[in-house]
This record gives structure tokens, C-alpha cells and sequence, in this order.
């Protein structure tokens, strides 16, 4: 055990509001150690962790195997740059490939899921421009979270995520997540990719329809256009497969990884297979620090955990326990009326835009949740989370919903 900081979470806020931009709107809590499932406090207080660092801490905190890698590679070598071979960044290319079932398939590394939806941006582009020169807009889904860089931010299909930074540019159309003939209309011979999840996260956790899913297929087909699937929140088993689309009978051209691939290590990568693996040349994209020795050891720590421990069944098995727990849920509570997603990515959805208020009662009794939208909780577990951690989570949840229940003077 570390020792812990005297100071509370009111002296760590203030000292964070004199030091830090501010970005991000913090919950009540300041975490300094780690382990399995579980999340101490610098008051020494223990929360069960339902959101994996946003679906990232998929194995646990503080991994052995994962720390056992990382310490190992950075006593070894930590950067050289891209500018020279390093055997970690091929063997996890290869490995990744492997669990794609693309033999064909090339990666690209970099830092992050935004970073990684760029890269398939820039190269969707290349591949387009290659034949057309006016091929080089891009078809999303409303409700899509793709980043916050400016491409990225583009991609994204929530309006309001843009308004500050305007002008973004107008290369992206935006259709409705579920209507599959707005999307085929959308694709013409000027757009070179589809970008979308196969469950949009950030949207509420919520499955974007198969008919959809096949129509930017059929549309990408006929128009010569990539399909490009961002996975940063859904790859690497968390829906109960390794990447989200191996659950639809659609395969893309190019997936986007990131998240949970180093178990909250920065690492992002882009794989593309057929003609797309062929788009980018020498000096068309890079990164200083992607795919470097230490983050590639921990990533081929993660993927090695997973198959040994059969996570990704794992994943499947939990995912409906964990749905039979929230359906329980929804037959005690009249506030809660539904769930979404899949494996062990799913949302509570709520009758009123209260998701803000569960989850914070949630906290105040030790369980890490969040209000992914206003009428709905995500839940993200690790992949390692058991079935008594499970039966917690729906005992602190059933308290959070009647007390907010009580607040709203409603009844349970």
C-alpha cells in the first residue's frame, strides 16, 4: 500500500483549479490506488468500478501481468522513434491481425482513439483522392462520438460538440443512426468513407440497427467508398467478441482501436485490410510516440491475458447476468424503463433525465457509474468482473433509484 495524500478532495479541487484548464467537469472523488474491480480513495474509502476508466481498465487495475510487461520493456527500451525497426510494435500488428482474422490487414499505431479515427480519415482520404480527386467526404451517424480533434470533432455527429470551434468545414454528412435508406442516399461517388460504431457509446450506449450497419456495407460496395468502424469503445472483448462488428455479420475495411488495448496505457491503431491496407505511403502519416516499445509491451500483455483467462466469453457470459440484474432493476423501479448495448457495455435508461442524480448516489455508496446522457447510466465493468460484484452493483443501484425517486417525489 502507498501512502496516501493527507490532503482531502476540497483541497485537491482547489489545488486543481489554480493549476489545471478547465476541461473537464470532475466528479467527488479522487482515486490513488488501484486493484482488480476495485478503487481507493485518498480518504481511504473503496469503490467498486463499473466504468473501467471509460471502457479502457478492461483486465483490472494494476494488472500483474500487464505491469510485469511494461516494467520489463521500459528496463529494456522505452523510444526510439518510428524512424527504426522495433520488434513489440510488429508483433502486436501481427497479433491484432490475427484476432481480426485479416491476414491481409496492415496497422498504423498511435496514442489514442481520436488520433486512431484521424489516421482513418487521412487514409480514407488517400485511398478516394487516389482515383477521384474530389472523393474525399466522409458519411457519419448522428449520435456518433469520434473525438475532439478537429477531423475527429467533425466526424462526430452531436451539433453542439461543434458550435465552439466552428467553421469545422461541411466534408461530413450526418443521417439518423437507424435509418438505413438516408445513409445509401448520403453515398455518392465524392464520399470515400462510412464512419461509424457499431454501439454508439457516448449517444447512450446504444446499438446502431444491422440494417444499417449492411446498407453503409452495400453503399460503400457500389460507390467505392471504405467502411470505416470505429471500436475504440467496443473493441478488445468488451461486447462479447473481439471487435464489435464480429457481432453483425458486416466486416469493414478499417477498424479504430484505442481504450482498453494497454489497460489504460496510451495506445491507439488503425487496421485496414484489401485495398485499403494499400493506401498510405512513406511519409503520408505518422507519430512520433505511437507504437512505441513500452505501450505495445503492454498491449501484447493485454491480449495474452484475455486469451488465457477467456475473457471475450467471459464477456458474453457477465454481460447477461449483468442485463438480467438491470431488467430486475426496471421491474422495482418505475424510474428505470430500459436497457441497452451489449456484453458488458450497457445503459440503464431512465423515464426522466435524472442519469446525473443515480450516479452520483451511486458514488456516495461506493459504485462507479456515469450519465453517459441524461436519461441513461452506463455501465462498463472490467472484463474480469464476477457475479457477486455484479450482485453489488444492483443492490447500490437499487438504493441510488429509490432515493432519487424519493427526491422526486415519486414512487420506487
Amino acid at each position: 500500500m502507498t501512502d496516501h495524500t493527507p490532503a482531502g478532495i476540497d483541497q485537491i479541487a482547489a489545488r486543481e483549479q489554480a493549476a489545471l484548464l478547465p476541461t473537464y467537469a470532475r466528479q467527488p472523488a479522487a482515486f490513488v490506488e488501484g486493484s482488480g474491480a476495485r478503487l481507493m480513495d485518498v480518504e481511504g474509502r473503496s469503490y467498486l468500478d463499473f466504468l473501467s476508466g471509460l471502457s479502457v481498465t478492461s483486465l483490472g487495475h494494476a494488472n500483474p501481468a500487464v505491469a510485469t510487461a511494461v516494467s520489463r520493456q521500459a528496463h529494456a527500451l522505452v523510444h526510439v522513434s518510428n524512424l527504426y525497426y522495433t520488434e513489440p510494435q510488429i508483433t502486436l500488428a501481427e497479433r491484432l491481425k490475427a484476432t481480426l482474422g485479416w491476414p491481409d490487414g496492415r496497422a498504423f499505431f498511435c496514442n489514442s482513439g481520436a488520433e486512431a479515427n484521424e489516421a482513418a480519415i487521412k487514409l480514407a482520404r488517400r485511398f478516394g483522392k487516389a482515383t477521384n480527386p474530389s472523393k474525399f467526404r466522409v458519411v457519419a451517424l448522428e449520435g456518433g462520438f469520434h473525438g475532439r480533434t478537429l477531423a475527429s470533432l467533425r466526424a462526430t455527429g452531436t451539433p453542439e460538440k461543434h458550435v465552439p470551434f466552428e467553421p469545422l468545414g461541411d466534408w461530413v454528412t450526418h443521417v439518423p443512426h437507424d435509418d438505413p435508406a438516408a445513409l445509401s442516399g448520403a453515398v455518392n461517388d465524392d464520399v470515400c468513407a462510412v464512419l461509424l460504431e457499431v454501439v454508439q457509446g457516448e449517444a447512450g450506449v446504444r446499438p446502431v440497427p444491422h440494417e444499417v450497419l449492411a446498407a453503409a456495407r452495400e453503399a460503400c460496395d457500389r460507390h467505392g467508398a471504405l467502411l470505416i468502424v470505429d471500436e475504440v469503445q467496443t473493441g478488445i472483448g468488451r461486447l462479447g467478441a473481439w471487435y464489435g462488428w464480429q457481432t453483425t455479420g458486416v466486416t469493414p475495411d478499417v477498424v479504430c482501436l484505442a481504450k482498453a488495448l494497454a489497460n489504460g496505457l496510451p495506445i491507439g491503431a488503425i487496421v485496414a485490410r484489401g485495398q485499403a491496407a494499400g493506401a498510405f505511403a512513406a511519409g503520408d502519416h505518422a507519430s512520433t510516440f505511437g507504437g512505441g516499445p513500452v505501450m505495445c509491451a503492454a498491449a501484447l500483455a493485454v491480449l495474452d491475458e484475455i486469451e488465457q483467462q477467456g475473457l471475450v466469453a467471459r464477456a458474453e457470459e457477465m454481460g447477461a447476468v449483468m442485463h438480467a440484474h438491470l431488467e430486475g432493476l426496471i421491474a422495482a423501479h418505475t424510474l428505470a424503463v430500459g436497457v441497452r448495448g451489449r456484453g458488458l457495455l450497457q445503459a440503464l435508461v431512465l423515464d426522466r433525465p435524472v442519469a446525473g442524480a443515480v450516479a452520483a448516489a451511486a458514488l456516495e455508496d461506493g459504485l462507479v457509474v456515469n450519465a453517459v446522457a441524461p436519461d441513461a447510466v452506463r455501465l462498463a465493468p472490467p472484463l474480469i468482473i464476477g457475479e457477486a460484484d455484479l450482485a453489488t452493483m444492483a443492490a447500490v443501484l437499487d438504493a441510488a433509484l429509490t432515493r432519487v425517486a424519493d427526491q422526486e417525489g415519486a414512487i420506487p
